[in-house]
């Protein structure tokens, strides 16, 4: 069978049009609002197919809040900070000066390149669309509401008290939440009828505003009368804010009329226990599986008195749609009312069309306080006697992730999927942990149901009712007994509406191999830690190794022999990084000018700087250490044994040998300089608008401190983002209020075992700067866990003397503006990292002086072979730092381009992408001259007149060769490509569903460490007719 959607209908009598009735509409009052309706375009790039926006007061209070927006939109490296004209004369700086329908150019910088906006406005080919692989701004992150305040408008559905069938759905907006007087009013306008007390479905009273946020998402709104029972079913209005599971699968498109006449009537028989208290007052469901889909879920109510007694039978007609031969079924209630426990004795099923009868032998409590405390089970129908599906008990390992405020207190769902269906939205709620889902945490929970065969995905997610409603979501692992196999989900991403994407439900598919699944977390975790460690290797920084099994430094003598047992202050265990490429290094001896640490046939020592045996590449590892391997022989590294001398070629024993270095910058708290206080890989102490502190924000500007040198060891530390806002301890708490006053006063303590730092207050010995599980920063007693330990990062170095070389406010400002100019992505970071809060890593040292425009120019020269083209050709330029593109290859002139044999010359603009390894080239397809042989493509830096070369001699063409447009070509050094080029196969499977195929254009993009292959089309495959239903479908390409 397939995994496929429910049927579009399910219905049970004699209640089978309730959902058939329009609601009425109804009359709003609303307050007249003058709205502009504004395109904006991406400066520069005219295959931008640009953004409209709705500029109102309500949409946004102030520029800044539209800059954010647009940030979110227009993908530029550094965000949307500047708005002008559509030529780049005027800036745009108010709401106010935006006109209504006219159309403005965003950019990052004040410099701004004009748009042809004609061009900009066609749609663009998908392939042409502008996209970098590493210089996106992540969505800005939502401040956590207060209790009570809705974090972001929400809908909820609200009934008409008696009459289910009467139903509206509001948007909980602030301008209907001031108060709960003043919401019931707008209920009152919504529902045409007087309202004047809510109640939840199962009928307790809804007080408060607050109440009505963190329900479930419906009320029952009531006036003077009191609650009237009825079946207010939540589940099928609530699709997006609920895992698919009971009543939340996507009905599949088709006619409802064709469909009706293949499906079936059923009478469902069942008796409730005769133990005490084994009824009900909950509303009980059944969903039906068949071998072609499954029904959706039907409520089992009536309305000739109570159902689901003590030792009752219940009856029901139900119909459901063509599901084929029905293998077992799922039944469980919505846990409401006041007594919702319930003992099911067993269920039988009889096809009324067919006259297949089921006999479902049960037994079992529905209940929270019952047995495993399910509320929802499983069971498989008898065939001879024996169920068709053995009932499986999944283990379900749940690992929350380490960041600050990680963990939550919602309710959380997951839905397993496998080749027999699923298992439907089950909540994980009783684990072995006293409570759930704690940062760091490990959960092991087991859920109940009939085999689903080999796992394929699964759905998770949350509720997002209370506090703490944001989760990261390491990942889950699942073991299923019955086939002893283990299926492991990765996730590693937060599921919160603020952050991220925003969304508070996954869907992840199965990795069945634990050895690469391991290996992959191991990966992904080394360089998230050199993406947060790579600042140090700036060239010009000052260094030092501390080596934790000796206990001492890194030291290069005059002699050129080096140990690991200096002492901090030894002259000799200070090195400088004078190169650095990628994760390359050169360490220079700062007393010893001429010597660097070497590695020299698997011995380090010192040798002359610059010598291949110099070279150093620094593998970070998850717990902060570096390992330092030879570049010239990989596997060589740096090793001392535990006297701190150097390792003997045949040691006698790993566990008496170490090849970990903490690493510390020399330099961090001089006077002026501005450092970040990362709390974890991904976050930082942020002040935050009330004046409060926590260590959940973003490693971003407003996360900046200015230090203050008060004497030797002690410093202040003042907000980048909010001026004479200090760090303080004062009367027990830790925020960001202080004056500069004693209050302000730390003491810097180093931690050799991480090159952490904590905070100690110099007014309050024994107390520092610590963070609870949330994040929130609160004064702690010194302990060794990570609750007081800071990871400090450079963003601007400070200077020696604190006396008499202050510079002005606005130019300490200017200096940071400049160096934020300066972005540095570390190669690590190209990985497309599930951190939404992270940001690119910025330049650590600040360097003076103005970047000239040369540096960003260069020359592209494009040699076409015996076929021309008269189409238009794109490039890309990728670097080990970013990637520039689209950028057209035209000129403004009329002369004809890409002629037989000739060479045509591009004046371009790439910034900021670091070392160039490979580009892509290619043609839109049209025109009369679509084909096009394309011989070589040489880059020539126009200041350094550095050239690199591209060997193509290939064609593009849809009809011809690979049946491809766009090709990649790595750089040629020494006649070698320094990447290879890789052909990949792709299969592409087609469903069995109706419908399956199509016959529209389908793309594909890869990604992978050192980038992506853009978007293709699937255009040539080895099937006649392609994306056919039921049909495997290979295709080729290349990339590199």
């Amino acid at each position: 069978m397939s995994d496929t959607p429910s049927t579009g209908f399910s219905i049970i009598h004699p209640t089978s049009s309730e959902d058939q009735v329009p609601p009425p509409r109804h009359l709003s009052l609303t307050h007249p609002v003058v709205a502009k309706r504004i395109s904006f375009y991406k400066s520069g790039d005219p295959q931008f197919g640009g953004v409209r926006v709705v500029v109102n007061p309500r949409s946004f209070k102030s520029f800044d809040a539209l800059l954010d927006n647009l940030s979110r939109k227009v993908p530029l490296p550094f965000g949307v900070r500047n708005i002008s004209t559509p030529r780049g004369r005027h800036s745009i700086t108010r709401l106010e000066e935006l006109e209504d329908g006219e159309s403005y150019l965003c950019s990052h910088g004040r410099k701004v390149q004009p748009v042809d906006l004609d061009k900009a406005r066609r749609r663009p080919r998908p392939w042409l669309s502008s996209r970098a692989i590493s210089a996106h701004a992540p969505p800005h992150p939502v401040a956590v509401a207060a209790p009570g305040k809705p974090r972001a408008p929400r809908s909820l559905v609200v009934f008409r008290n008696g009459d289910p069938k009467t139903r509206r759905t509001v948007l909980l907006s602030r301008r209907v939440t001031q108060s709960f007087e003043a919401f019931l009013q707008h209920l009152t306008e919504v529902m045409q009828r007087p309202v004047v007390k809510l109640y939840a479905t199962d009928g307790r009273r809804v007080p408060s505003l607050q109440a009505v946020i963190l329900s479930s998402g419906a009320v029952v709104a009531a006036g003077r009368e009191p609650f009237k029972p009825g079946n207010y079913d939540i589940q099928k209005y609530l699709l997006p804010a609920r895992l698919p599971g009971i009543s939340q699968r996507v009905y599949p498109k088709g006619n409802a009329k064709s469909e009706s006449r293949k499906s079936s009537n059923w009478k469902v028989f069942i008796i409730t226990s005769d133990l005490p208290d084994a009824g009900t007052s909950s509303q009980i469901y059944i969903i039906l599986y068949g071998q072609h889909r499954s029904s959706a879920p039907i409520y089992l109510y009536g309305t000739d008195g109570a159902r689901f007694q003590d030792g009752h039978e219940d009856i029901f007609t139900i119909t459901v749609g063509d599901i084929g031969t029905l293998f077992k079924i799922r039944i469980g209630h919505t846990n409401s009312g006041h007594s919702p426990s319930w003992h099911c004795k067993e269920i039988q099923l009889h096809n009324m069309n067919s006259g297949k009868q089921f006999y479902v032998p049960v037994q079992r409590w529905f209940a929270r306080d019952q047995e495993d405390g399910e509320i929802c089970r499983e069971f498989p129908v008898l065939s001879k006697g024996q169920p068709i599906l053995p009932v499986t008990i999944y283990e379900v390992n749940v690992a929350t992730g380490e960041l600050w405020n990680a963990g939550t207190v919602a309710n959380v769902y997951i839905s397993i999927h496998g080749e027999k269906g699923d298992t439907g939205s089950r909540q994980l709620f009783r684990s072995k942990n006293s409570f759930n889902f704690l940062r760091g945490q490990t959960d092991t929970f087991f859920l109940e149901a009939v085999h689903l065969g080999d796992l394929c995905k699964i759905v998770i997610g949350h509720d997002g009712l209370g506090p703490g409603n944001g989760w990261f979501l390491d990942d889950v692992v699942i073991k299923d007994p019955t086939t002893n196999y283990e299926y492991a989900f990765f996730c590693h991403r937060w599921l919160d509406q603020g952050e991220d994407d925003c969304k508070i439900v996954r869907e992840l598919y199965a990795r069945d191999n634990s050895i690469f699944f391991a290996r992959q977390k191991l990966e992904l975790k080394r360089k998230e830690t050199w993406t947060a460690e790579s600042w140090k290797f700036t060239k010009g920084n000052t260094l030092q190794f501390y080596n934790k099994l000796t206990g001492g430094f890194v030291r290069l003598h005059p002699d050129g022999t080096v140990d690991a047992i200096g002492e901090k202050t030894d002259k000799y265990g200070v090195f400088d990084v004078i190169f650095n490429e990628r994760n390359i290094c050169i360490f220079q001896s700062h007393e010893i000018r001429h010597l660097s640490l070497a590695l020299d046939n698997g011995i380090v020592t010192g040798m002359v700087s610059g010598e291949a045996t110099t070279e150093l590449r620094v593998l970070y590892q998850p717990n902060r250490c570096a390992l330092l391997e030879s570049a010239l022989v990989p596997g060589h590294t740096v090793v001392f044994d535990r006297y701190g001398k150097i390792a003997d070629a045949s040691p006698a024993g790993y566990a008496n040998l170490s090849k970990e270095f903490v690493i510390f910058v020399k330099g961090v708290f001089l006077n002026s300089a501005v450092v970040l206080l990362a709390t974890s890989l991904c976050q930082a102490l942020c002040l935050q608008p009330d004046g409060s502190c926590t260590g959940v924000g973003s490693q971003s500007e407003k996360s900046y401190w200015k230090v203050h040198k008060i004497s030797s060891g002690i410093c202040m530390f003042e907000s980048v983002k909010n001026a004479q806002m200090y760090l303080r301890i004062k009367d027990g708490r830790c925020d960001g209020m202080g004056t500069g006053d004693v209050d302000c006063h730390f003491k810097i303590k180093k931690n050799l075992e991480n090159a952490s730092i904590s905070l100690e207050s110099t007014k309050s010995p024994g107390l520092f700067v610590g963070l609870q599980s949330d994040g929130q920063a609160k004064p702690m007693i010194y302990t060794k866990d990570e609750n007081v330990c800071f990871y400090p990062q450079v963003i601007q170095f400070g200077r020696e003397n604190p006396m008499g070389m202050s510079a002005t406010p606005s130019q300490e400002e200017e200096k940071i503006h400049e160096s934020k100019k300066q972005k540095k992505i570390p190669p690590e970071s190209e990985d497309r990292s599930p951190l939404p809060s992270s940001t690119a890593k910025e330049i650590r040292r600040f360097q003076s002086g103005k970047t000239l425009l040369s540096e960003d120019e260069w020359k592209v020269l494009v040699l076409t072979g015996n076929t021309g083209t008269r189409a238009n050709v794109t490039l890309w330029v990728y670097g080990d730092k970013g990637v520039t593109g689209p950028i057209s290859l035209r000129k403004d002139s009329s002369e004809q381009l890409f002629l037989p044999g000739q060479e045509d010359e591009f004046q371009v603009e790439i910034r900021s992408i670091g070392n160039i390894y490979k580009i892509r080239i290619g043609h839109d397809g049209t025109s009369e001259q679509p084909e096009w042989k394309l011989q070589r493509v040489t880059m020539q830096h126009t200041k350094s007149k550095k050239i690199l070369d591209f060997a193509a001699n290939v064609r593009l063409s849809w009809i011809q060769a690979d049946g491809d447009v766009v090709c990649e070509l790595p750089v040629v050094k020494g006649g070698q490509a320094i990447f290879p080029l890789v052909r990949y196969q792709v299969d592409v499977y087609t469903g069995k569903l109706k419908h399956a195929e199509t016959e529209s254009e389908v793309f594909l993009c890869l990604f992978g460490e050192r980038g992506d292959s853009g978007l293709r089309l699937l255009y040539k495959s080895n099937m006649q007719v392609k994306f056919q239903r039921g049909q495997c479908l290979g295709c080729n390409g290349n990339a590199k």
